[in-house]
């Protein structure tokens, strides 16, 4: 079975900060693409118990956060996407998409370094479902009849995950400390507001993980129609709700599309 592995990193276990941890000059960066790639690393070791032929490991993350020398042999590695930006690399030939180290949407209350692309956005919706990071690539999935099947990251994810795509199995490493409600805030507030987590240990994450990662594929095998999506029909209204910062006010951007959600998520881009 093949399948195609999306990574972010603010949602691993031992992320504390966003600064420190997750962007370039951070002073723990180094470590932290180590623990995103062993949290990879624990998930594919999972897929492959469970009987996966081939995982193609997509690094999602703005700024990179796999380390190459450390990943997994098994596994192909995707950094830059082929064509437009979405679907990510994704296409039918994959048998499940999954996510590890991913984290919950703008406005989820008890998260951890909330965002959805960037701390400027307060929600971003598609025919009013709330979605963040998640919702946009697991859309994708839907549009090309691939299941999702897995997402390990912050136990905030795991209710956003059950919303958007029923059936699907969560593993949770860390849990945040502090509700929402802070629409009123500027970016530079927002992605200050939400750092406080309790985190498992890092073998302890890794190790549920991967006993997830192999209960998700042995499900697919065996019960593939529990894999569900929520209905979301055409024609596509995208709103995306934005925070004022340092450079522009508060904004709300709407974009449309008649038929097909790539295509929507797309739009933007197709502006510029």
């Amino acid at each position: 079975m093949n399948i195609y592995l999306m990574t972010d990193m603010e949602g691993c276990a031992g992320m504390l900060n966003h600064d420190d941890w997750v962007l370039p000059a951070g002073r723990y960066y180094d470590k932290g693409r180590q623990i995103l790639t062993e949290e990879a690393n624990a998930v594919i070791s999972g897929f492959f118990d469970s009987g996966a032929t081939r995982v193609l490991v997509a690094d999602g993350h703005g700024a990179g956060g796999i380390d190459p020398l450390l990943l997994d042999p098994r596994a192909e590695l995707l950094r830059g996407w082929p064509d437009c930006i979405y679907p990510l690399g994704l296409d039918p030939s994959f048998d499940a998409v999954a996510w590890v180290g991913q984290h919950a949407k703008a406005g989820t209350d008890y998260s951890h370094i909330t965002h959805t692309g960037w701390f400027n956005c307060i929600d971003d919706s598609v025919n009013g479902h709330s979605i963040g990071e998640y919702g946009a690539v697991a859309l994708c999935a839907r549009e090309l009849g691939i299941p999702s099947i897995f997402a390990g990251g912050e136990a905030a994810l795991a209710a956003e995950v059950e919303a958007l795509t029923p059936g699907a199995v969560t593993v949770a490493v860390k849990r945040g400390l502090k509700k929402d409600g802070l629409d009123h805030l500027t970016t530079d507030e927002y992605r200050a507001a939400k750092l406080s987590a309790i985190h498992l240990s890092h073998t302890e994450a890794c190790r549920l993980l991967q006993t997830g990662a192999a209960q998700a594929l042995q499900r697919l095998k065996t019960q593939p129609a529990s894999f569900r999506y929520v209905s979301i029909q055409p024609p596509y209204v995208r709103t995306t709700r934005l925070r004022a910062d340092a450079k522009q006010p508060a904004r709300t951007d709407r974009y449309e599309h008649p038929d097909s959600f790539i295509g929507l998520m797309n739009t933007p881009y197709l502006k510029r």
